[in-house]
């Protein structure tokens, strides 16, 4: 039997834990949906050691809901939950686009325009996780010009936990194209206009979420 040293645990660890929360951010995971560690450490090929270290990460970023009998599951949003969480977004998005607007250079939206593309083609695919790992994609590309990496880390915990709740909502929406908002938000920043650009990254992250509560 190999005999496992403390970084190699940690390097485990670590591929469970970012396995795991891609697919949590990206919808592959229901809302409500059971995970158990003997699955996790099956699927992965590790013991209950690093698939539990996961799963307390993931517990504790609120992307994984651990009842009082220990059951591990994706959590359920309640309406409040999602208007919080939809608030939450508005918030940190808004700002970071605005930051991002003076560092937003040509190679940066014709990036955007050619991720809008991938969203495009997801759409027609019909491929729900497709479409949220482009469309969030598109999200992270233009916020990182915002050299805010605290912030950036807010929203991504924020869209992590929306992860399962975004995968039933695109099932609702039933898109049969891109969002309309990511073209008025790449007009904006080619226009160097920050009044529209808040007001399209508002629109764009809070009006699909609107849906699930009314």
């Amino acid at each position: 039997m190999t005999t496992r040293t403390p970084d190699t645990q940690s390097a485990t660890h670590d591929r469970v834990y970012r396995a795991l929360r891609s697919r949590i951010m990206h919808g592959e995971i229901a809302p409500g949906q059971a995970l158990t560690l003997r699955g996790i450490g099956k699927e992965f090929d590790v013991s209950m050691t690093p698939a539990r270290e996961a799963v307390r990460r993931l517990v504790a970023e609120g992307a994984l809901f651990l009842s009082s009998s220990g059951r591990v599951s994706t959590p359920e949003l309640s309406n409040d939950r999602i208007e919080e969480l939809a608030a939450l977004r508005a918030l940190l998005e808004v700002e970071l686009a605005s930051r991002a607007l003076p560092r937003a250079h040509m190679a940066l939206i014709d990036r955007l325009q050619s991720i809008n593309m991938s969203v495009a083609e997801m759409v027609t695919k019909r491929d729900a996780v497709g479409y949220i790992r482009a469309n969030l994609e598109f999200h992270r590309t233009l916020y990182l010009r915002a050299q805010a990496p605290a912030m950036l880390a807010m929203a991504e915990t924020v869209w992590l936990q929306l992860g399962p709740t975004m995968r039933a909502l695109y099932g609702r929406l039933r898109r049969t194209e891109p969002p309309h908002y990511h073209k008025l938000i790449i007009a904006a920043l080619k226009a160097g206009d920050e009044p529209g650009l808040r007001l399209a990254v508002r629109s764009d992250v809070t009006q699909g979420l609107r849906l699930l509560v009314s």
